[in-house]
């Protein structure tokens, strides 16, 4: 196939289950064969290889209405290139090669595809392609026979994320939300984010003890509901209690209409775009600045996720881009900040939201603290991303990249929330706890979460 001329595999590697895994080199006799083989992979770079198989997969794609078709034993697909592993290309002996791609196909599943190459440079042919991964779950392994030293699949009977703290399909729990008013010396003032309903969360608010000056409010960009409170001394120690059931579904990809630019591409307070962001964003992606968005997404993901560590020191917790591309740490909130800078720095729409992580292991007690994620625009879809969670634990990082759990609440979506009435010291950076003004400083609140699984 003439569009494999440069396809050549450059590095043998070895490779774990919880990456994209290839087959070893096979033994052979014809050592002056193997020999030749391996000159001509010291000619070829990491980068033609790559182009090499897009444009195979491109050309492809152009005679299938722009999808790349790929079938197998249990599967019949019709997807599009996120990114090639360049990392795992191997050789399997002469005029033998492995290479391992990620597609997504039309509902937003993204596929990890081994693909085998027989041939000489210049005259390559794909001899089969096959289904390894789904969203990060593969469906088998590689062993090796220790007689001939050749390598078999082996199909895995279950693979289950639930200790990484993933619950997939589908999750139901009440969720309990409580803070305790600290003691008030003069008049103040509180927000509260409540928890709404959309198309992958289902909530109903049980119980609601909190003072009686509610008011219902929402902010002015996000549609974000909020309850309001004018206190005073007569309110110290109150405790606020809301309980939720929450059903919620395990969250891809979804379609959407063309988000609003001078929301979802602007900078804020704390997540600037521009200036070193788009310098770091057009390095990190180089050539692909040309590809789709979706591709350069999954670039940006992986350079936060190569760079970041996930570390709760110094001034973290603010969601502060600058803060997080200085130091290279931080919470949730920092991950999802820089990728939101880089992201929309190249014109990617991408967008903030906060809430809770429910815990997987277990089915009631206490949650520890918020946690938060982001998302962003391509090809008509939303794409859910959770770059510390695919930090922590990198077999997931593929099922971060376009999903987002069951077992977790959503609370509020948006930074700098502008709201009325408002805060003194102007628009809310994000909002998960209570928010509490005194004299126009913010005070901490005393806030905890904790759940109760409806199956427990």
């Amino acid at each position: 196939m003439k569009n494999f001329k440069f396809i050549i595999p450059l590095i043998v590697a070895t490779f774990f289950l919880l990456g994209c895994e290839s087959p070893k080199d096979k033994v052979s006799a014809e050592e002056e064969e193997i020999k030749e083989s391996r000159t001509l992979v010291d000619r070829v770079s990491i980068a033609q290889i790559e182009q090499g198989i897009k444009d195979y997969i491109n050309d492809v794609k152009s005679k299938n209405n722009g999808f790349f078709p790929v079938k197998d034993e249990n599967h019949d697909l019709s997807m599009k290139l996120v990114r090639v592993h360049t990392e795992y290309l191997s050789n399997l002996g002469p005029d033998s090669h492995f290479a391992c791609v990620d597609l997504v196909d039309e509902s937003g599943d993204v596929y990890d595809v081994d693909f085998f190459l027989k041939g000489k440079p210049g005259a390559m042919n794909v001899t089969s392609t096959t289904v390894h991964k789904l969203n990060g779950k593969p469906f088998y392994s590689w062993k090796q026979n220790k007689e001939d030293k050749t390598w078999y699949r082996v199909p895995l009977e279950q693979s289950n994320n639930l200790l990484l703290g993933v619950v997939e399909g589908r999750d139901e729990f009440e969720f309990y939300y409580t803070a305790q008013i600290p003691e008030l010396t003069q008049s103040a003032k509180l927000w509260i984010p409540i928890a709404e309903s959309d198309d992958f969360q289902k909530i109903e608010l049980l119980e609601v003890n909190v003072p009686e000056s509610k008011k219902e409010i929402k902010d002015q960009n996000y549609g974000n509901k909020l309850m309001y409170f004018d206190l005073g001394p007569e309110h110290s120690g109150e405790e606020i209690k809301l309980t939720y059931r929450v059903t919620r579904r395990e969250k891809g990809p979804y379609d959407a209409p063309e988000p609003d630019p001078e929301l979802y591409l602007a900078s804020t307070r704390l997540m600037p775009t521009g200036g070193r962001f788009e310098e770091i964003a057009k390095e990190t992606l180089g050539e692909k600045i040309n590809d789709s968005h979706l591709i350069q997404a999954r670039v940006l993901y992986d350079y936060i996720i190569d760079n970041m560590k996930y570390a709760k020191v110094g001034d973290y917790g603010n969601g502060d881009s600058n803060y997080a591309c200085d130091s290279k740490t931080g919470n949730c909130t920092e991950f999802h900040s820089f990728f939101i800078s880089l992201a929309r720095s190249v014109n990617i729409p991408a967008r903030f939201a906060i809430g809770a992580s429910v815990p997987s292991d277990r089915n009631e007690g206490g949650i520890d603290g918020y946690h938060c994620w982001a998302e962003f625009y391509a090809d008509g879809k939303w794409w859910p991303v959770d770059i510390s969670e695919g930090n922590k634990y990198t077999a997931l990082a593929t099922y971060y990249f376009g999903r987002h759990p069951a077992n977790r609440i959503e609370l509020s979506r948006g930074r700098d929330l502008v709201l009325d009435p408002a805060p003194e010291a102007g628009a809310i950076n994000f909002l998960a706890y209570p928010y509490l003004e005194i004299g126009g400083k913010e005070v901490k609140v005393n806030s905890r979460f904790s759940f109760k699984r409806s199956n427990s």
